[in-house]
């Protein structure tokens, strides 16, 4: 079975690693990290990307910007996205979903409901 891969994009180095050992509890999966939207861009081209997880507010290109490219995108449209933000307006959650997210966390977020989610979305296809 081939090791699937994460990509994590937030600006916080903070955030990042907190995400990164979530991750890392959920299973041995390669973790691929961005800073911006835009690095997160520059990222995907480069290998197969499995599963993203990205905040909204960052420089350059924000979360929502770059789940537009995702979508529109025919490389990457069926990539799995979830949001990880501190904005959780029912206005914020209903324009992530929209734009296609996958799933909304508010930060901060359940580690288990995280872990749970992972779980479900990286074992649907072996």
């Amino acid at each position: 079975m081939s090791s699937k891969t994460i990509l994590i994009v937030d600006d916080s180095a903070t955030m990042r690693a907190m995400l990164l050992s979530v991750v890392e509890s959920v299973g041995d999966y390669n973790v691929v990290e961005a800073s911006s939207g835009f690095d997160a861009l520059k990222l995907l081209p480069r290998g197969h990307i499995d599963l993203i997880l990205t905040d909204i507010n960052m420089p350059d290109i924000n979360g929502l910007e770059l789940i537009s490219y995702i979508r529109k995108n025919p490389n990457y449209k069926a990539i799995p996205v979830f949001i990880i933000s501190s904005e959780g307006s029912a206005k914020d959650i209903a324009k992530g979903k929209q734009l296609g997210a996958n799933e909304y966390l508010i930060k901060p977020f359940s580690t288990p409901a995280l872990q749970s989610l992972l779980n479900q979305y990286l074992h649907k296809s072996g």
